[in-house]
C-alpha cells in the first residue's frame, strides 16, 4: 500500500424512505432559498418531484427550479445554473438525479461564488475554487457514484473537451433504492457497467501487487456482475437494485482508492469520444475496455490474471499467467454481450466520419496506467473499436 490520508465528508442516508426520514433535519440547517436541480423531468413523472417539493414546502423554503440538465452536462449549462443561483440568492442546492445532474451542480456551486471563469482557473491557471454553495444530493439513477466525491465531468463544447472540473463535496447524499426502480433498463445496464469500469480502472493502477484495497475492489466487482445479472432476470428485484446502488457509491467514495494511484485511461479515452460525439458514457466504456485491455496485455498480465480467478471464477489449474489474463478479457467481453451492451462504435450509432485522430490527440494520458500509450496506439484502439 502507498502512503495515504483518508477523509470522507459526505453523510450518506441509505435505504427506503431515506428522504422522508432525513431531509427535514438537513433542510433545517440550511438557508431560506433552495435551488432544486434536475434533468429532463423524469422526477415529475415518477413522483419524486412531488415528494421532495412537499418536504421543501413543509420546511418553509423558497424554491427555484434549475431543470434541463442533460446527459454529458455542458459548461454552458453550468454557467446557466450559476447565473440562476446568483440572481436568486441561493443558499442551498438540492441536486436530484444521476451523475449528470450531480456533477453539474458541483461546479455550479463553485462558479456561483466567484467571478473567475472556473474552466480557465482550473485547467489553465491550475487554481482551485474556494467558495461554494452548500449542497445535498438525492440519487435517482446509479452508476457514476458522483455523489461520493467533488469531481465533475463537464463538456466544454467550444473547446471540444470533456474533462474533469473540481467543485464542492455534497454535505449529504440520499440513496433510496426505490427511486431507481423507474430507471430505463438501458440506463441500468450502462450505469452498472460504468460502476464496474470505475472499479477496474482503480484496480489497474499501482501498486500492482495484491493489497487490501484491491481485495475489497474484487468483492465490489463480483457484486456488480452478480446483481446486474439478477436485475436483467427480474428488473423489479429491489435487493439487486440496492446492491448496485451501493456498489456504484463504493466505486467512487474513495475506499477502493486508498493507497492507490489509479489508472482511468479507458475513461479518458471515452471522455474525448463523448466530447466529439455526445455518446452514452457507459456504452462507450463497454466498447473501449476489451480493446484497450488487449493492448495492455504484456504489462497488465499479473493483474488481469488475478481478476480472472478472483472476480470471474476462471479455474487457474494448468493455465499460464498470460492464458489467465486473456481469459479475463474474454470473460469481460462475454459479459458485455450478455448484458446487451454494444461491442462497436457502429452499434452505438457513432458516425463513420468521426475524427478519431483528433480524439486520440486530445486524450489525457494517466500516470497510473501500467502501459505508457502513445497517440498512435490510442488511435489504433479507437479504430479497432469501430
Amino acid at each position: 500500500m502507498n502512503t495515504f490520508t483518508y477523509r470522507y465528508p459526505v453523510t450518506v442516508y441509505f435505504g427506503g424512505k431515506a428522504a422522508e426520514k432525513n431531509l427535514p433535519a438537513e433542510l433545517a440547517r440550511v438557508g431560506q432559498n433552495v435551488m432544486l436541480a434536475y434533468g429532463g423531468g423524469a422526477i415529475k413523472r415518477n413522483g419524486v418531484f412531488d415528494e421532495l417539493m412537499g418536504l421543501l414546502t413543509a420546511a418553509g423554503k423558497t424554491v427555484t427550479e434549475f431543470s434541463g440538465i442533460m446527459s454529458n452536462p455542458t459548461y454552458a449549462k453550468v454557467q446557466e445554473g450559476a447565473r440562476l443561483a446568483r440572481e436568486n440568492n441561493i443558499d442551498f442546492i438540492l441536486a436530484v438525479g444521476g451523475g449528470s445532474v450531480i456533477d453539474c451542480c458541483k461546479v455550479v456551486s463553485a462558479q456561483a461564488k466567484t467571478d473567475e471563469d472556473l474552466w480557465e482557473l482550473e485547467t489553465v491557471l491550475r487554481g482551485s475554487p474556494t467558495g461554494f454553495i452548500p449542497m445535498g444530493a438525492v440519487v435517482t439513477a446509479f452508476g457514476t457514484g458522483a455523489e461520493m466525491n467533488n469531481g465533475a465531468v463537464i463538456t466544454n463544447e467550444e473547446k471540444k473537451v470533456k474533462g474533469p472540473l473540481w467543485g464542492a463535496f455534497y454535505d449529504f447524499a440520499i440513496l433510496d433504492p426505490a427511486y431507481t426502480m423507474t430507471m430505463p433498463m438501458g440506463q441500468v445496464i450502462s450505469g452498472s457497467f460504468d460502476a464496474l469500469s470505475h472499479c477496474m480502472e482503480t484496480y489497474m493502477g499501482s501498486p500492482r501487487e495484491a493489497n487490501l484495497s484491491d481485495e475489497i475492489n474484487e468483492a465490489c466487482q463480483r457484486n456488480i456482475i452478480r446483481n446486474l445479472r439478477a436485475t436483467l432476470k427480474d428488473p423489479r428485484d429491489i435487493k439487486a437494485r440496492s446492491e448496485l446502488l451501493w456498489a456504484a457509491a463504493m466505486g467512487e467514495n474513495g475506499m477502493l482508492k486508498i493507497g492507490k494511484v489509479t489508472d482511468f485511461q479507458a475513461h479518458m479515452l471515452e471522455h474525448q469520444l463523448g466530447a466529439y460525439t455526445d455518446c452514452n458514457h457507459g456504452q462507450g466504456l463497454a466498447v473501449i475496455h476489451p480493446v484497450l485491455y488487449r493492448h495492455m496485455l504484456p504489462e497488465a498480465a499479473p493483474q488481469f490474471a488475478r481478476l480472472a480467478v478472483n472476480v470471474w471464477g476462471v479455474d487457474p489449474a494448468g493455465k499460464t499467467e498470460m492464458e489467465l489474463a486473456n481469459a479475463f478479457i474474454d470473460a469481460l467481453a462475454d459479459f458485455i454481450r450478455e448484458a446487451g451492451l454494444p461491442t462497436t462504435f457502429t452499434e452505438m450509432g457513432i458516425p463513420a466520419d468521426t475524427d478519431y485522430k483528433a480524439i486520440a490527440d486530445t486524450t489525457v494520458f494517466t500516470g497510473g496506467c501500467c502501459k505508457k500509450f502513445t497517440r498512435e496506439e490510442l488511435l489504433a484502439v479507437l479504430l479497432e473499436c469501430r
